[in-house]
């Protein structure tokens, strides 16, 4: 009934004896979507903020805000539940919000499979326009609604709505499609798979299928959050999801609101996995890190543990005599996976990577107990930690074969949260490492209790951070050993310490991707950057008008540091999830950017919802203030270190939690403060342009009649008038020809009022056609400006041959006030053109102490001000248009470089890097070593002791940046 393997009615009975249970049959499926799902989707469409005529207005006259009604909806479909089925929710909530629930498997399906078994079920040929579809559903498509493009749910709708087995809702019950989703859950053979698609696609009808599809693939965007739904179930609904990660529990103990979590029941439990306590950000300075250990007169004392790279894991240990050993384990990870299949679950598992050693492991009278700790991938042979990335690699390999000396999964605890019964989270941390201590042994490289150091100061942290960047770890975490363990909390009892390289930003950020730009030059036609918001939190989005708990802040731009294969990433992960930006009506309940409005400042050409997002990982200079944005600080230099594929919009950092990291963040000594003049504000609060490029200066634009076809003009038909006079000749046969050639239906007629009419001559015909004032003429150089950028460009006054009254001024907006475009690259006849429409600007002599000249700004300059070179460079920066400059790739970077290298330095110094030739050089930002250099170790102990600590890197850094043409995150080249 509610797929626990093999478990009867009787077992659940006995294991849950206080469960509730349902007096009548579950609700039928359809109405999960007919009163629950698409009601909370119209609501969601629904404009937030004041009182409108359009709103509706509550009991009393108090408005019925978009959240109001949302709860509304849930509340009482809940309500409804409760009347004509009963208390036990849990059949429902599974499919509700299929990706907290645990207890199901996985089904092993992701869109493409799927695609394959409806083809087959529905017998339909995959080269067939709808088969195409299914199989390539991210494409636009063969006659498909480009916005299903991307949604795989959305496009198996359009495909089954022609095909339907049945035109009305089917008679499948919610308790019926658990039961067959428990059978796709363990069938995975895609032959088994097969015929549980088919009873499904036999039963429902489309729009049932959709919804049956999104439950699949856990990603049903049903218009309101887990937290929301939880809330409206039971108040301590989430808090117990939160330390035990059962939905299941959530129902089956929260069924009555009145009855509430006390005591012991609102703490951890063993074979439940919980939220972890989690460290807090750096902080400003070693002292004030130290004084939040709330040291006092009598006991000053802090701990500080080697931060591991690794993955934080808890181990679960009970008694089953039923099992050799007579003790049973379990594995979950700090996103509750369950990793009990990959290290064991029990002593004699022979398939286990580490449960298998810890025989000794657990001092005797021992029953139960929960550990925290992290698991590293050991190599033996070296007798090292090895990086993150390989850990589930070791772990298979350990399984396969436990005799090799090849890389292995090593265990380190440093906390003990429950020990015989006795939940232990709310004693001090140096009670829980004396229960650990007492009741665990270490097993040498398979399971060891992590070390800690004492420390009663601050400057007793520097020698061990020194020592922790000698052996090229990842840093350090302070503990407060009087603290409590406080759980899916990060607080000031556990601060990461990591070493400040250079003047980068101490703390990496994690932030959802909420906007993109366009590129130009190699980077144009995709979108080379990307800007980043922070999550507005709960109370700042109540004290405003916006009631979208995914409301973002535009915080700052990132494009720099991106390889070919991070953009591709992006792309598979965010595509057809994109939306055009409309400045006329900009999406107010997503996102907020500076200037606010009216003037939109940095708006992006896209925007994108976080619950379809990616959260990037950056790294950064500094924080400073700005105008342009809505945080009113941005980050300074900022770079893409890496995707966080184990993160989403909801764990992507908030504007509290990065307001508490910029007050601890240390400030940047020696750095001047860049402030934005006063047309350079003007000319970002217009519409935002893409990066300049020459045509005729790219090797890459090629001329219209040379250039290979493309499909720049698919699904669009041309009615050519006349042959084209500028910016070349060319016959009405030639036009046709190009249009044909890229992709285009060439007409003889202009009756299709979508037909789009060429001319360049106002000849008798073209006369006719502007007289009836009805349709607008396109110039051909239009045709040649999108063949040449590799799109379809918007209408500039340019290239109108005529305009009809209506839509006089329209397309005034498509560039600036010099005639500029927004979004198509200048040639140089337009340059020079362009810069003579501009007024002279002002030239100052430099008065500062520096041997830098200053140059005119890229804008006019009012006032008679002035920009500097530092400025300029600065501004670039700011604007990732330096970093795609192969003379100034390097720019900044002072290198040592060790073994034959030559090709390596000639790179770097033509890419603007200071090549120095002594190692001890203070002022070094990176040391080049070779991957097979036996120098790593005794370079890492000459530098440990540097004041400014020089990152080391491999040559394959360099090599790689220059082929990428950005410069790459150093973190992925460091020396084994």
């Amino acid at each position: 009934m509610y797929g626990h393997g093999a478990m009867t009615e009787a077992e659940l009975n006995e294991k849950y004896p206080n469960r509730p249970h349902n007096h009548s049959k579950t609700l039928p499926f359809h109405d999960l979507y007919l009163t629950l799902f698409n009601p909370l989707n119209e609501n969601k469409k629904k404009p937030s903020g004041p009182v409108t005529a359009r709103k509706k207005v509550g009991p009393f006259g108090a408005p019925s805000t978009p959240n109001d009604i949302r709860r509304s909806i849930i509340e009482r479909f809940i309500s409804r539940w409760r009347k004509e089925v009963g208390n036990d929710i849990y059949p429902a909530f599974r499919l509700i919000v299929p990706e907290k629930d645990r207890d199901r498997g996985m089904y092993g399906l992701r869109e493409t499979t799927l695609g394959k078994l409806f083809v087959r079920v529905m017998k339909i040929d995959k080269n067939s326009e709808d088969g195409y579809n299914l199989l390539h559903w991210k494409l636009p498509g063969i006659k498909a609604s480009s916005a299903m493009a991307g949604d795989f749910a959305g496009r198996c709708f359009e495909v089954i709505s022609k095909r339907p087995m049945r035109a009305t809702p089917g008679n499948m019950t919610i308790a019926e499609v658990n039961e067959l989703l428990d059978r796709l859950s363990v069938a995975q053979k895609e032959e088994n798979q097969q015929p549980i698609v088919e009873e499904f696609y036999k039963r429902m009808n489309a729009e049932e299928l959709l919804w049956l599809i999104r439950m699949i693939l856990r990603q049903m965007k049903i218009g309101a959050t887990e937290k929301t739904i939880f809330e409206s179930w039971h108040p301590d609904a989430e808090n117990l999801f939160n330390i035990s990660s059962s939905l299941r529990r959530v129902c089956w103990e929260l069924y009555d609101p009145d009855v509430r979590l006390v005591g012991t029941q609102r703490g951890i439990n063993l074979m439940q996995c919980f939220q972890p306590q989690l460290a807090a950000f750096q902080m400003r300075s070693m002292d004030i890190m130290v004084s939040r250990m709330n040291p006092t007169e009598d006991d000053p004392v802090f701990w500080i543990e080697e931060k591991l790279d690794g993955e934080r894991m808890q181990l679960h240990m009970i008694e089953d005599e039923e099992i050799p050993g007579g003790k049973r384990f379990g594995f979950w990870s700090r996103k509750a996976k369950d990793y009990t299949y990959l290290y064991g679950k029990d002593f004699s598992d022979e398939t286990a990577a580490l449960t298998r050693y810890l025989k000794d492991a657990f001092n005797v009278g021992v029953r139960n107990i929960i550990l925290d700790g992290e698991m590293i991938t050991w190599n033996p042979a070296e007798d090292t930690v090895v990086p993150f990335g390989h850990l589930k690699t070791a772990a298979l390999s350990e399984q396969a074969n436990p005799y090799a000396e090849g890389n292995r999964p090593l265990y380190r605890v440093f906390d003990c949260l429950y020990l015989n019964d006795t939940d232990l989270t709310q004693y001090t941390l140096r009670k829980r490492r004396e229960a650990l201590e007492a009741s665990v042994n270490t097993i040498h490289r398979r399971m060891e209790i992590h070390e800690y150091f004492e420390a009663t100061k601050a400057s007793d942290i520097e020698p061990h951070l020194r020592r922790v960047v000698a052996e090229a770890s990842e840093g350090l975490v302070l503990k407060n050993p009087r603290s409590r363990y406080r759980l899916n909390e990060r607080n000031d009892d556990w601060i990461k310490v990591k070493p400040e390289y250079m003047t980068e930003f101490g703390e990496e950020l994690d932030c959802v991707v909420i906007g993109g730009y366009y590129g130009s030059g190699h980077r144009g036609g995709r979108l080379s950057s990307f800007m980043c918001g922070l999550r507005v939190d709960d109370d700042i989005r109540a004290s405003s008008q916006g009631t979208n708990p995914q409301k973002c802040y535009s915080f700052f731009k990132v494009g720099g540091g991106f390889s070919a294969s991070d953009y591709a990433e992006v792309r598979h992960q965010t595509e057809g999830k994109w939306i055009d930006w409309d400045a006329k009506n900009p999406p107010k309940e997503w996102i907020e950017l500076g200037g606010g409005w009216e003037r939109q400042f940095e708006k992006p050409d896209v925007w994108i919802k976080p619950e379809d997002s990616i959260v990037l990982s950056v790294k950064a200079a500094s924080v400073t203030t700005t105008d342009q944005f809505r945080t009113l600080v941005t980050l300074r230099f900022p770079r893409f270190k890496k995707i966080r594929t184990d993160k989403d919009w909801k764990s992507a950092l908030s504007v509290h939690e990065f307001n508490s990291l910029k007050q601890r963040a240390e400030t940047e000594k020696h750095e001047k403060q860049f402030k934005i003049d006063d047309a350079r504000r003007k000319r970002t609060s217009r519409k935002r342009k893409r990066g300049l490029v020459v045509q005729g200066q790219d090797e890459h634009v090629t001329t219209p009649y040379a250039g290979p076809a493309t499909k720049v003009f698919e699904g669009l038909s041309f009615f050519v008038l006349s042959e084209a006079l500028k910016p070349q000749k060319s016959s009405k046969a030639d036009l046709e020809q190009l249009i044909k050639a890229n992709g285009g239906n060439v007409v003889a007629s202009e009756k299709d009022s979508k037909t789009l009419l060429v001319a360049d001559r106002n000849l008798v015909k073209v006369a006719s056609l502007q007289k009836r004032d009805e349709r607008n003429i396109v110039r051909p150089c239009w045709l040649f400006d999108c063949i040449k950028q590799g799109e379809l460009l918007p209408f500039e006054p340019q290239h109108l041959f005529y305009t009809i009254s209506t839509d006089a001024g329209k397309f005034d907006d498509a560039v600036d006030e010099y005639g500029d475009s927004y979004a198509r690259d200048a040639t140089p006849d337009e340059l020079l053109t362009l810069f003579n429409r501009m007024p002279s600007r002002s030239i100052a002599a430099n008065d500062s102490a520096t041997d830098n000249k200053s140059v005119a700004y890229d804008t006019p300059i009012e006032n008679g001000d002035t920009i500097s070179v530092p400025q300029l460079i600065e501004q670039l920066h700011l604007e990732n248009q330096l970093d795609t400059l192969p003379g100034w790739m390097f720019h900044g970077v002072r290198v040592y470089c060790t073994g034959a290298l030559a090709e390596t330095r000639r790179r770097l110094d033509f890419a603007g890097a200071h090549i120095s030739e002594d190692l001890d050089d203070a002022s070094l930002t990176h040391v080049i070593i070779p991957a097979d250099s036996a120098r790593a170790k005794e370079i890492r102990q000459a530098i440990a002791s540097k004041k400014r600590l020089p990152r080391l890197c491999i040559p394959a850094w360099v090599e790689d940046s220059w082929r990428e043409k950005t410069r790459l995150d150093e973190d992925r080249y460091a020396p084994p």
